[in-house]
């Protein structure tokens, strides 16, 4: 690359000649850790950063870099498509390149969570297209010697209206070369009418290659000269090697090498293990059988879910440990209520269960690390890597790969790091790849969380109180990763007299984020604890929804700050969260577990008042009245054993109602018949297609959740070690779902996270409607069903 020079904010593009004719344009934004730093001195080379590139070659091929990992979320191809789209080319002239980790390059952060890609980057892609296009205006312009603004670009193709000369992209890139970069504020976005691109169903880029088999993800990584590793840990979380016939194992055939690999306490990192390498993974998978370990398993072997939940019950008895938000007088609304419901729900811990289990494919030469990997977040792990390895990360190359799906797994890069520690030690290239035993006992579990609830309703049946004593893991200094709740969650700010409680047990189990962190636990207690009230004030529980919306929004009490999470350790133990993350959210995330980063332009908008941060009431209504038009609630004669069942929930800037519609047979069967989805994630969908297959996904994915799925401690380690244990929800089970998108005008925002809460209070709702029996704890498949 050229050498950067001081610049002035106002410009941010590079473009530079390349090899064989054409252009290379690297887009340069100005990163602002707070609002105020938009206003500091002139900033130095260092405040610019490259975050995406355009390659146009004088043939007129344009390739766009895809920044972002891909996992499924189909953000390889959506970021490029709002590229093309300002730029003005069509798409099939468009070819899409993965970029490897290059935190100088590119901003925002290369992560895959969170929901932010679309919030993080809509502006920014849509000004490195526009910039493009307006150079490229310029530089027909200049070659006709006419005026800019006689000049239009589509498809690739700059006309001039006057006198119906045209050229294409690749005749201009030379000239389009050396022409300046435009200030910033001077780049004309398009009108949204205009959009040819955005807002069309476009399939993914990779989808030819995946369904012929085509090499993509991690797994499928190969290279000459590459040995295969297996990494055995202990069972239970923490423990670490005692003795292990290490020798006897590098005797067997096939086997290159088998060593202990101390580790440390970070279970986010390197921990204790034996590895195995060999000619290949069977042969290492086939020694690893003869492996005979005794371990030293440490405190964390004393702790059970039976010994948690009878401490969460022992606890619920107590006063709270702390408050989380406190309005009006709880206690004497409570006392002077008419009638009040107290109920007690439950979530276990579960497991992320991605398709492709964990791996990593590393080779260590001359100092320097070069990985192969399936990571969500790629510069976390190459500063955990640099760090556990002694090296600088500049000595490390992170090439990204495809996932096979990931659900806030590949957040954590243990894996990551066991690779290069083991390419470290053998100095040729290795891929490890674990088993899907090792993937579910070794995961970072959904938390388990406890919520005993108390409302009060006045004589007309509105809610005049409301408790929730949240008991979750943590110490005294704050919630373990993903365990915690913030303060705004609704109907915090939406009830006069209201109060989140709660308390915390320590625990050595290790937690994280898992698809719509938090959201997907206690959006279920919730939502059924609202229905439950309904049921108790003789209301429909979607206009006693609406009701609650319509509250004027209550300004919080002060309490004491809660930290998000546990600082100093790995997510999980008794210790702490990524960095950033809070309490297991990812960046930029503003109502779970914790926040970790500054909100999308627009987020914050909307009537939040003392609700969760950006909540807007409105949109929350928006979305109710449109499942329930598209649904026919409370319009249709259901039989007997058939029941509808409803519920919202706002996260990661998405709101998303749902109604779910089920039969449950005399018998206990049940048969989940239809979902429908409302959505508002704002002013655009940019790709309908794969919005419509995220929203899909995200509902089935929290039904499967709530059917059968749940792990056990027992020991100190997990019970469950595969599907058969741990049941995926099956294709015979899945419903069908009508997804209907609400566009408002905000600014548009994610869809990864959003539509998997409110499905599994719906879904319990809708048990309730079928049979009478309140669903007070998850998985389904521990209740009996049956009704006369």
């Amino acid at each position: 690359m050229e050498t950067t020079k001081r610049v002035s904010r106002r410009q941010f593009l590079r473009v530079t000649g390349i090899a064989g004719g054409g252009m290379l344009l690297a887009t340069y934004i100005p990163f602002f850790d707070t609002a105020s730093d938009a206003f500091a001195a002139e900033p130095t080379a260092a405040d610019f950063i490259p975050n995406a590139f355009i390659r146009i070659t004088p043939n007129g091929a344009v390739t766009i870099m895809a920044k972002n990992p891909e996992i499924g979320q189909g953000i390889k191809t959506m970021l490029p498509m709002i590229i093309a789209d300002e730029l003005d080319v069509d798409w099939a002239s468009v070819t899409v390149e993965q970029a490897p980790l290059d935190t100088v390059k590119y901003t925002p952060a290369q992560v895959a969570g969170g929901s932010n890609a679309t919030p993080q980057n809509w502006l920014p892609m849509r000004r490195v297209g526009a910039t493009a296009r307006m150079m490229l205006i310029t530089a027909a312009a200049q070659t006709w010697s006419v005026p800019e603004s006689e000049c239009t670009a589509a498809s690739g193709v700059v006309t001039h209206r006057g006198s119906n000369r045209r050229l294409t992209y690749g005749e201009l890139v030379d000239r389009a070369a050396t022409v300046p970069a435009p200030a910033l504020e001077t780049v004309t976005l398009k009108d949204p009418k205009d959009f040819r691109i955005i807002g069309t169903r476009v399939p993914g880029v990779d989808n030819f290659r995946i369904v012929t088999g085509k090499p993509l993800y991690g797994i499928d990584v190969t290279m000459p000269g590459m040995l295969y590793a297996v990494f055995e840990k202990c069972p239970v979380f923490g423990g670490k090697v005692a003795t292990a016939n290490v020798e006897e194992i590098s005797k067997l055939p096939g086997i290159r090498h088998a060593f202990v690999v101390a580790g440390t306490d970070n279970l986010n990192g390197l921990v204790g293990g034996v590895a195995i390498v060999g000619d290949t993974w069977w042969a290492a998978r086939s020694a690893r059988t003869r492996l005979k370990v005794t371990w030293n398993e440490g405190p964390t072997a004393a702790q059970s879910s039976a010994g948690f939940i009878a401490q969460a019950a022992a606890l619920a008895k107590q006063p709270q440990q702390r408050s989380i938000r406190r309005d009006g007088d709880v206690e004497a609304a409570l006392t002077s209520a008419a009638r009040t419901v107290e109920a007690d729900y439950y979530y276990p811990f579960i497991a992320h269960a991605p398709l492709e289990p964990q791996n990593c494919t590393a080779h260590f030469k001359d100092g320097k690390l070069e990985l192969w990997v399936p990571s969500q977040t790629p510069a976390s792990g190459r500063a955990l890597t640099a760090r556990t390895l002694g090296i600088e990360e500049g000595a490390i190359t992170i090439n990204l790969t495809r996932m096979g799906g990931g659900f806030g797994r590949r957040l954590s890069n243990d894996y990551m790091v066991e690779a290069a520690w083991i390419a470290k030690e053998i100095g040729v290239p290795v891929k490890l790849l674990w088993t899907r035993e090792d993937d579910m006992k070794h995961d970072f579990y959904r938390p388990a969380g406890w919520h005993y609830f108390k409302g009060g309703l006045d004589a007309t049946g509105k809610v005049v109180a409301w408790r929730d004593h949240f008991i979750t893991f943590g110490t005294a200094q704050g919630f373990a990763s993903s365990a915690g709740m913030s303060a705004g969650e609704f109907p915090g700010g939406y009830i006069e007299n209201y109060a989140l409680d709660a308390s915390t047990m320590a625990s050595g189990i290790p937690t994280g984020a898992l698809r719509a962190p938090g959201s997907n636990g206690y959006a279920f207690a919730i939502q059924c604890f609202i229905d439950e009230m309904a049921q108790a004030a003789g209301k429909d529980p979607l206009a006693f929804r609406l009701a609650m919306l319509s509250h004027p929004p209550v300004v919080p009490r002060p309490v004491a700050a809660e930290p998000s999470a546990v600082p100093g350790g790995p997510p999980g133990a008794p210790g702490g969260a990524p960095p950033g993350r809070g309490g297991g959210g990812v960046p930029g995330a503003t109502t779970q577990g914790g926040s970790g980063g500054p909100a999308a332009p627009g987020a914050g908008r909307g009537g939040g008042g003392g609700g969760a941060p950006g909540f807007d009431p409105a949109r929350a209504r928006g979305v109710l009245e449109l499942v329930a038009e598209k649904s026919g609630w409370g319009t249709k004669q259901l039989p007997r054993g058939t029941g509808m069942g409803i519920a919202f929930h706002f996260s990661h800037r998405g709101y998303v109602a749902e109604v779910v519609q089920a039969t449950v047979a005399r018998d206990g069967k049940l048969k989940v018949d239809k979902v429908w989805a409302a959505i508002d994630i704002g002013s655009e969908v940019i790709n309908p297609l794969n919005a419509e297959n995220n929203a899909q996904g995200g509902v089935i994915d929290g039904i499967s959740e709530a059917l059968g799925q749940e792990i056990v401690i027992d020991k100190g380690r997990a019970v469950q070690t595969n599907f058969n244990n741990f049941p995926l929800i099956r294709l015979t089970q899945i419903p069908a779902v009508e997804v209907h998108f609400r566009k408002t005008e905000f600014p548009p925002t994610g869809l990864g996270e959003p539509p998997l809460p409110p499905a599994i209070p719906a879904l319990c709702n809708a048990v309730f409607a079928a049979t009478g029996k309140r669903i007070r704890s998850l998985p389904l498949s521990k209740h009996d069903l049956k009704w006369v």
